[in-house]
């Protein structure tokens, strides 16, 4: 079943290392949102004969949108999709919102997935990245919701920056663990060029990352992750059996998914649709009923290296039936070709058809996928 990601562009502050599009002032919250479903309504042929089985709404901070809001958008959804009555509904959501009233607020709505931006349980932490929460907001948050019924909850952390020792990243993973929340997302911290977090690396402010940090964190991550019984399924997603993300899931998978919102981009099954990343740009344009989107066409050798990149990165691997179905036998006997160097180091494994990283293969998950990607040239 296809899936509908929905961007909200607002977010109380600025985190330091964020590179997403956002805005920190809410004026425009009600305009954004008459955008966002004239969007809705323009897109709603996309997906034609397509049953929705999961609607993402991602930011910036979508936690932060009025009951009201989010009632109109579901209203548009509901009138121009036929969406699962199991579709997994999933709404991302910093501490500090989740307090009693919003979570009685959203309970009147079909959400039924929160994904949670704790990243630390350290106040310090916190406060160097610039977060709106702080530790304990952290914690009662993800109880308060467990509390009012919302038992599928995912929690974002963040490990590799120069305040988290190994014991503290421990502490992180065993707080998250003794929650007894069903999902985890972790990420390597990365420093993205137009952030406060790169100026302030630049200037000498802050220190650089260490990699054999990030290295050394991601490896107890997976041990301890494993012992408390989550399935690492994709290389920054562990999860306990059957608790996997099915937007992301699909995403993974190359099901065909519907954009909405500045800067979020669609995939058709075939073609990738962005939209601008200009809060102004994209609801003047709706406003006049047009789409501020741009269409970006993928040929065969686009759609084989997306389908590497993605796949490579999850538990189900890579499929040499589906290679040869999809793009032919020369992309097999490539791929064949291409991995053989990887094996011999012990990061790529074959069984039968199925080609996956090895535990050591996944510390360089994105290096190995960039060498099994194929040009033209390759078949010339």
């Amino acid at each position: 079943m296809a899936g509908i990601y929905i961007h909200i562009p607002f977010c109380k502050k600025a985190c330091t290392y964020c590179d997403f599009h956002f805005s920190t002032s809410l004026k425009y919250v009600d305009e954004m949102v008459d955008a966002i479903c004239k969007e809705i309504i323009l897109k709603k042929d996309r997906l034609a004969g397509q049953q929705i089985g999961s609607i993402y709404f991602g930011g910036g901070t979508p936690s932060v949108l009025p009951a009201t809001a989010l009632q109109k958008i579901f209203d548009t959804l509901t009138r121009h999709f036929s969406i699962a009555h199991n579709a997994e509904i999933t709404l991302e959501a910093n501490p500090d919102d989740l307090d009693a009233k919003k979570i009685a607020e959203f309970r009147q709505f079909p959400i039924n997935r929160f994904s949670i931006g704790i990243q630390s349980f350290f106040d310090e932490d916190l406060i160097w990245m610039n977060r709106a929460h702080n530790s304990i907001e952290a914690e009662t948050c993800v109880k308060r919701s467990q509390d009012a019924g919302f038992e599928n909850l995912s929690i974002d952390l963040i490990y590799g920056y120069p305040l988290l020792t190994n014991d503290k990243w421990l502490r992180n993973i065993n707080k998250a663990v003794e929650l007894q929340t069903p999902h985890i997302s972790a990420y390597s911290l990365t420093v993205e060029p137009r952030t406060a977090l790169a100026q302030a690396i630049k200037r000498g402010k802050q220190v650089p990352l260490n990699d054999e940090q990030s290295a050394d964190q991601f490896e107890t991550l997976i041990n301890k992750s494993a012992i408390a019984g989550f399935e690492h399924y994709e290389i920054s997603n562990f999860a306990r059996p059957g608790m996997y993300a099915v937007h992301n899931t699909n995403y993974w998978r190359g099901v065909p998914y519907l954009g909405i919102g500045p800067s979020a981009h669609g995939f058709d099954g075939t073609n990738r649709y962005l939209n601008i990343a200009n809060n102004a740009i994209y609801m003047s344009a709706l406003a006049d009923g047009k789409l501020a989107e741009t269409i970006e066409e993928l040929d065969q050798y686009d759609r084989f290296n997306e389908y590497i990149m993605t796949s490579l990165r999850t538990m189900w691997g890579v499929d040499v039936n589906q290679i040869e179905s999809v793009y032919g036998k020369f992309f097999v006997a490539d791929t064949l070709k291409h991995i053989k160097p990887f094996q011999e180091r012990n990061w790529l494994q074959q069984n039968e058809n199925i080609i996956r990283l090895t535990p050591d293969g996944k510390f360089f998950a994105d290096y190995i996928a960039s060498e099994l990607f194929l040009t033209p040239e390759d078949h010339m």
